[in-house]
């Protein structure tokens, strides 16, 4: 399944693998010959530790891979009325008229809700890609509240 990612997006995960790959891994392998090092492996808890350690880190490693194998790079496209990854949005809600708020639609992997950064496969994400200025979208809560958005500006 494609992912689609800002060049930021891609560049982060980049470097998350590469540190994995480079740092992480040797630090493991570190690790496990230390403690190789205690004798019996079978009741070596820290041994077992360090295997788990290992096995979660190259499960991690081979996540990104396959996110940068089946990534496509969205570039920023220079305002063409129509929200899309990268697009910045400001949005006023319905439910509450005085509330605005700013938010970066961003690729899969790239949100963060401290930086107002949603994911374009979130339920508000879906729900603003490709609308223009002015839509009024819905988005439903998982709890079935349904939340209105005009969309007021798009950068």
């Amino acid at each position: 399944m494609k992912k689609y990612l800002t060049p930021e997006g891609l560049e982060k995960i980049k470097k998350e693998l590469e540190y994995l790959k480079n740092v992480k891994r040797r630090e493991i392998a570190k690790r496990l010959k230390r403690c190789a090092s205690f004798g019996d492996l079978t009741e070596n808890a820290e041994y077992l530790e360090a295997r788990e350690a290992q096995s979660f880190l190259e499960g991690r490693i081979q996540e990104l891979e396959e996110i940068i194998a089946n990534s496509v790079v969205v570039e920023d496209k220079k305002n063409i009325g129509l929200v899309q990854i990268g697009s910045i949005v400001w949005v006023q809600n319905q439910n509450h008229p005085y509330e605005k708020e700013k938010f970066k639609i961003v690729g899969t992997g790239e949100e963060s809700p401290l930086e107002n950064k949603i994911s374009v496969e979130s339920p508000l994400g879906r729900a603003l890609l490709n609308k223009t200025k002015g839509e009024i979208v819905e988005v439903k809560t998982p709890k079935g509240k349904v939340l209105r958005y005009k969309i007021v500006k798009i950068d």
